[in-house]
Order: C-alpha cells, then sequence, then structure tokens
C-alpha cells in the first residue's frame, strides 16, 4: 500500500459532489485520514483522562514515564504546548490535542538520535592522534578506479559530508602544470590548482575543524616547486607553514589547528630546521630522500596496480616482473627527490612509510604518520592487535583500501576503527554498507569530522584488545521494539509499489558485539507496517558500537530490494548513558545519503549499562 493509493481512496470516498473537487473541510478529513496513526492514537489514550486532550499533568507523566526525562517544569511544559499545538483555545488553555501530540512525536525532540550530539561536545583539546578523524580515498574519483572521471565534486562533496582527510594524486602535467588523476589509468585528469581552489572555498563550510591534504606526490621537483606556490598563494595563512610555539614536540589539537590546512607529504629535515628556513628563497633547492621498498605486503599491493595498469604501459621492468612472479622480496631502495619548497610546507603530517611496529617504537618521531594497506592492516589486526593499539595511541595512521578494489568498493572500517586508527579512508563515491557507517559515525560532535576516541584507545596502561572477550566489561542490554514505519519508501520490484517490508537491526563493533536481528515481513503494505517486535542485544563496548536499520522489501527471487537505512552511534541515543526509555522516530535515507523524509521507523527504546555482578 502507498500514499499515492490511500490518498486517492480517501479522496473519492470524501469526493460527496461527485465534481472532482472537494472542499476544505473534506481536505481536512483527508489529511486526517492519511496523518493518522493508530499507534500514537494508542500513546495518546493511555495518558488522556478524556481522550480528547492531555492536561499538563498528562504530558508531564508522558515524559516521565516513557521518555525518561527527569527535569520536568511547568517551563519545560508550557513551551511543549506552545510549540506544537495546532489549535488555539487548546493551546491557551494549556492542553495538548491529538494533533500537537502528533506533531510532538513527530519532531526532532523524539529523535532517536540525541540532539545534544548535534553540537561539538567532545574535549577538543587532545593531540591529533587521540580523534577518528573523517577521511577519504582518492578523492578525485567519482567512479571507479581505472577509467572513471575526475571531479572537483570529489572533494566537494567529501567536505560536505565533513571530511577533514582528502586525497590529491600529483602528477606532472604540461606547461609545468601538475595535475591530479590516478596514475597508469584512463582516469581523467584535473589541474592541481583547481582542486586548491575548490577545496579552499569549501574546506570550512561544514566545520571548522583543520583539514589534512594527503598528497600521493608523483612529481617532479620543478612541479613540487609549482604545487608548493600554488598552495601557498591559495590558502594564505590559512596553511599552516610553521610549527606552532606551543608544540614544538607533539602533536596539536584541533582546537589548537581550528580553520587550518595541513600537508601530509615527504619531507626533509627537522621542524626546527624548517623553521630556521622562514622566509629564505627555496627555488631550486633539491634534497634526496632513500625510500625503503622492503615491505612485501606493500609490494603486492602494487604489483596488483601494476598488473591492471599494464593494460596502459608499453614495457614493465622485465627483471622485476620476474622477482614478483616468483614471490621474491623486493630488497631495494629508491631515491625520490623533494623540493624543499614543499617540504617545509610539511609540518605536524609528515608521511612516513610503515616497517613494523618495533621500528615505530624505536624510531619514529611525533609528527611521522603511516598509511597501511587494508590487506596488511588485516593480517597485523589479527596477529598483533595489542602492539596495534599502542602504535595507534602515539602516532597517526591512515588505512586505505587495497588496489584490486578497482571498482572503488570499500572495506568495512570498524575493524579498524577497533584498533584507534585515526584515519580510515573510504571510497566516498560508493553507497553501501561501510559508507552508512562512516557518515554514521561521524555524525556525532556535531559532524565536525573530528570524533575523541574512547579513554581505552588513548590510555598506555589500557590492555583493551578488540578481539578477546571482555569478561570484566558491564555491557549496555539495549532493548529495541520496532513498532512500525511510516511512508516507507515503495518499492522499484513491484508493479504496484507494494513492498512486502522488513526491517533488519545490526549491530556493528567489536566482533563479540556484532549481531543482526530482523523483524517478519509485512505483506504488501509499505505506507504504515506495523511489526510490535522486540529485539534485545548485549553490547560489551558500547564505545565503539554503531547501530544500523535497514528497511527492506523482501524478493525471494532478485534478493532483498534496499529500501532505506540509517545507522547511529549508540552512545548517540543517549550522550550520558543513562538509563533510558523512550518512543523515538528514526528517519530513512537513501543508499547514496539523501533524506527519504517522512519515511522513517518508529521504536521504543530502552537501554541500562549493567554493573558488575548486575
Amino acid at each position: 500500500m502507498g500514499l499515492h493509493t490511500v490518498w486517492h481512496g480517501v479522496e473519492k470516498d470524501n469526493d460527496r459532489l461527485k465534481q472532482g473537487r472537494i472542499t476544505i473541510e473534506e481536505f481536512r478529513s483527508i489529511y486526517r485520514t492519511v496523518a493518522h496513526r493508530e499507534e500514537i492514537s494508542e500513546i495518546f489514550h493511555t495518558y488522556s483522562e478524556n481522550r480528547k486532550v492531555l492536561f499538563d499533568k498528562n504530558l508531564t507523566a508522558f515524559l516521565r514515564q516513557e521518555q525518561y526525562t527527569l527535569n520536568i517544569s511547568k517551563t519545560t511544559i508550557s513551551e511543549i504546548i506552545q510549540k506544537y499545538e495546532p489549535i488555539q483555545e487548546v493551546r491557551q488553555a494549556q492542553q495538548m490535542s491529538f494533533e500537537g501530540f502528533t506533531r510532538y512525536m513527530n519532531s526532532s525532540e523524539c529523535l532517536l538520535f540525541n540532539n545534544e550530539c548535534e553540537k561539538v561536545y567532545q574535549d577538543m583539546n587532545h593531540p591529533l592522534n587521540d580523534y577518528f578523524i573523517s577521511s577519504s580515498h582518492n578523492t578525485y574519483l567519482i567512479s571507479d578506479q581505472l577509467v572513471g572521471p575526475s571531479d572537483l565534486w570529489g572533494y566537494v562533496s567529501a567536505l560536505v559530508k565533513g571530511c577533514r582527510c582528502l586525497e590529491i594524486d600529483c602528477w606532472d602535467g604540461s606547461q609545468n602544470e601538475p595535475v591530479v588523476y590516478h596514475g597508469y589509468t584512463l582516469t581523467s585528469k584535473l589541474l592541481f590548482k583547481t582542486v586548491i581552489q575548490a577545496i579552499h572555498k569549501y574546506a570550512f563550510v561544514m566545520s571548522d575543524y583543520p583539514v589534512v591534504l594527503s598528497l600521493e606526490n608523483h612529481c617532479s621537483a620543478s612541479q613540487q616547486e609549482v604545487m608548493a606556490d600554488i598552495l601557498q598563494s591559495v590558502f594564505g595563512d590559512t596553511l599552516l607553514s610553521d610549527m606552532l610555539d606551543d608544540f614544538p614536540d607533539k602533536l596539536p589539537s584541533p582546537e589548537a589547528l581550528k580553520l587550518k590546512v595541513l600537508v601530509k607529504n615527504k619531507k626533509i629535515g627537522t621542524l626546527r630546521e624548517t623553521r630556521e628556513r622562514r622566509g629564505s628563497d627555496k627555488h631550486g633547492q633539491v634534497e634526496e630522500c632513500e625510500e625503503d621498498e622492503t615491505d612485501q605486503e606493500d609490494e603486492e599491493d602494487e604489483v596488483k596496480e601494476s598488473e591492471m595498469a599494464g593494460v596502459f604501459k608499453d614495457s614493465p621492468d622485465e627483471e622485476t616482473e620476474k622477482k614478483r612472479v616468483v614471490g621474491l622480496p623486493l630488497f631495494k631502495k629508491r631515491r625520490v627527490k623533494v623540493a624543499m619548497a614543499l617540504s617545509d610546507l610539511v609540518i605536524y603530517t609528515k608521511a612516513e612509510k610503515f616497517r613494523s611496529f618495533r621500528y615505530s617504537r624505536m624510531h619514529q618521531q611525533f609528527n611521522e604518520n603511516n598509511s597501511i594497506g587494508e590487506t596488511k592492516a588485516r593480517k597485523l589486526s589479527k596477529l598483533k592487535a595489542h602492539d596495534f593499539i599502542l602504535h595507534t595511541r602515539k602516532f597517526i595512521t591512515r588505512i586505505y583500501p587495497k588496489a584490486t578494489r578497482t571498482d572503488s568498493s570499500n572495506f568495512n572500517p570498524q575493524e579498524f576503527w577497533n584498533l584507534g586508527c585515526q584515519m580510515v579512508a573510504l571510497n566516498f563515491q560508493t553507497p553501501g554498507t561501510p559508507m552508512d557507517l562512516q557518515n554514521g559515525k561521524f555524525l556525532d560532535n556535531g559532524g565536525s569530522g573530528y570524533i575523541l576516541k574512547p579513554q581505552f584507545l588513548r590510555d598506555d596502561k589500557s590492555n583493551f584488545n578488540p578481539n578477546t572477550a571482555l569478561i570484566d566489561s558491564n555491557p549496555v542490554v539495549l532493548i529495541i521494539r520496532l513498532i512500525s514505519g511510516v511512508q516507507l519508501p515503495p518499492s522499484n520490484h513491484s508493479s504496484s509499489n507494494k513492498a512486502d517490508s522488513l526491517v533488519i537491526v545490526e549491530i556493528f563493533g567489536v566482533p563479540n558485539d556484532q549481531m543482526k536481528q530482523q523483524t517478519r515481513v509485512i505483506k504488501r503494505n509499505a505506507f504504515s507496517p506495523r511489526w510490535n517486535e522486540a529485539f534485545t542485544f548485549i553490547i560489551h563496548v558500547p564505545e565503539l558500537a554503531l547501530v544500523r536499520f535497514v528497511v527492506e522489501n523482501q524478493s525471494l527471487i532478485a534478493g532483498n530490494e534496499f529500501l532505506g537505512q540509517y545507522t547511529l552511534p549508540l552512545l548517540c541515543m543517549n550522550k550520558d548513558m543513562i538509563p533510558s526509555t523512550g518512543y523515538r522516530r528514526i528517519p530513512l535515507f537513501s543508499r547514496m545519503g539523501e533524506s527519504l523524509e517522512p519515511a522513517s521507523l518508529f521504536v521504543y527504546v530502552w537501554y541500562i549499562r549493567a554493573t558488575n555482578g548486575a
């Protein structure tokens, strides 16, 4: 059953004069019929003494007993009535009609997502490595990784979604103009200058906190100097080009770096040497740095990438290919030229090749960041989870998709958030569960793109390991009663648009918390399906848990059809984790992340944090 079907049925019944049009009273009757929700009516009548209105004491009782609102004053009740009650006489009498109650229940005050999390509420004065940072992979691509277009929209859309770490692949272009594209492929090219101008325009539209430009730099020294000139001329004082006086030997905080752009690239020398060169002419100054290529896992990624790109290359290195085929590690070093002008723009985000956790403990500097491919990172997470977490407590670590994901697919970011990895870079252009988790996680903390990691991922004394049983934890008991759906998106697989709707509730978090439950199927009704089913989840690490609601149309032949979803951090249901109950509305979003309002789910949530022995 769809809204179009309901509307025309009611309209036909109300056209008493049979003239093909209706009166204003008939329109109101139609509106009440379409907007009427029996489940809201049942709640209203439970608390209304005369089944017509709620007196202020009735509304107070509802808020205390059902919504678990503790601090209720007469002023609070009066404000709710004044805001949502449409009938003037009822409003003046400090009462609430069913229409007013329905408006309140459909309002933002009754959303599952706690509105306190819509603003920046976390402490933003910790060092950068203490935060999860919203990060994008190959941001310039808006389709696949081999032949798709590069587009400025990739950067604009990522920034509008709150992304704070953007990737830019830089190559030599004609007429001394560096270009951005996926090297050795048929992806189209953008001028580096236009990319930087687009980023400058949108960098701080959604968030004031720092933007990191992760440069994958393949340019010659002369074009690196052009890049440096462009960065300085476009960003001006927004570009961080010197260490902050208060942070000579430790990473600054997001607060200290507000409205700043940071460059992530190879760097020559120390921060102190960089400061000493300030104001000097660096034109033509080029240094060489030695880059170790003994990391076999990275080599495997590069092999896959070059094999895929082999279609576009004329003559690969035969000796290298032979070694790769037989699986020999390539114990070689290469010398990379770095223009001093660009190197000196790298302050707190120096790109440093990851060798091993032991090497990092002994040699890695505070301002050096690592990028690790998902395959290697996954292997390390299983074999050395504790060492991995010790590493991410000290150093910013970026995880990127493996090269074989030529379709721009994504991995599950949760497994690397569980290890404290700050920059888990995804292909923002590809919809699906991974991007739903990304968008849901970074709803928190005002959509700032920075989320403070839990204490156990920051504390050197913590023995947290996401892969082991958490016997001593105080789990959250979460009960969700899925009551109904409201104007769910119609099915594209049905000629009548009447979906056989069901809802899946999933928990993403540490492995022990992963769980999925689903409702029964309501046949041929997407307009107002009623499930009234309860699910219980026990969550041991709520600080890392995300809850995802997915609405599907059952299809036994082609597989279930996605209709809409909503994902949020568990703790954003109630920021302070006070035992909570309540009727809540869950707005639905499309596969591409667009709002499907008024499509929503209506639920009753109850959760409490257990104590040891409870």
